[in-house]
């Protein structure tokens, strides 16, 4: 990835053929469907993964191997993403003296490629924190399509989100309905891309802004989804709303 001037630049391409937006934007309503599991506290001997360290983007298979191999610039998109976000949160920690842990991978997976959380094989059109195993996952042909057709910022929400589950976990953050941990998940992705702009670690690019709207209006919830329902994560007012306290406002706007 192209680091200009110390910063990582969220990119935005002006054309990519590989999908329409208009198909993205119907595959991304699967995304995050089940992005976390129950609450349970991540393991402790957890330890950093070559995705966590910024070596390599993720921890994959052969099979979802070859499909990074194949793109380069999701790659580097990931590595910047998960890089950031680390910084970002170890940097939070660390203000109130505590102790920052990064989860244990980031891993892509083929779906039937093996890969489990908590021995349930992981889902296809998806990206997850799996708390009893305390990592990462995301089906990458998907990802990769989603990529092509909403474009690269998305990618840094997506692993923003992710983690703000992993940081729910790290907290002991408890929560009577589903839709209370998307949403703060939501805020603390604003609040992390939002804080690294102004720290000038991350850097806005034409389109960005509209990328990140158009991946939370694909991600909210059907019309109609009862907020009490277990698998609902909001409507896209909500997601959109919940992000933007946090990118304008950072983690003190977030519930």
């Amino acid at each position: 990835m192209h680091i200009p001037d110390g910063y990582l630049a969220l990119r935005s391409p002006a054309r990519r053929a590989a999908v329409s937006i208009g198909a993205a934007v119907a595959g991304a309503a699967l995304l995050l469907a089940a992005c976390t599991t129950p609450p349970a506290a991540p393991r402790p001997e957890a330890t950093a993964s070559a995705a966590s360290s910024g070596a390599s983007a993720a921890e994959t298979t052969s099979a979802a191997g070859a499909v990074l191999a194949s793109r380069p610039d999701i790659v580097d998109d990931l590595r910047g993403a998960v890089t950031s976000v680390k910084q970002y949160w170890a940097a939070r920690f660390a203000a109130e003296g505590r102790t920052f842990t990064a989860v244990r991978t980031v891993y892509a997976y083929v779906p039937g490629d093996g890969h489990t959380c908590a021995g349930e094989p992981d889902t296809p059109n998806n990206a997850a924190y799996c708390r009893p195993d305390d990592d990462i996952g995301f089906d990458v042909r998907w990802t990769a399509n989603v990529y092509d057709g909403l474009g690269d910022a998305f990618v840094y929400y997506l692993v923003g989100h992710e983690y703000g589950h992993a940081i729910q976990a790290r907290l002991g953050t408890q929560f009577a309905h589903t839709i209370e941990y998307e949403l703060q998940a939501d805020c603390y992705a604003g609040a992390y891309l939002g804080d690294q702009i102004r720290a000038k670690v991350l850097r806005l690019q034409d389109g960005d802004i509209e990328e990140l709207r158009a991946g939370l209006r694909a991600v909210a919830d059907p019309a109609g989804t009862p907020w009490f329902n277990p698998a609902a994560h909001g409507t896209a007012e909500q997601r959109i709303s919940y992000f933007g306290r946090g990118f304008d406002r950072s983690l003190a706007a977030c519930p």
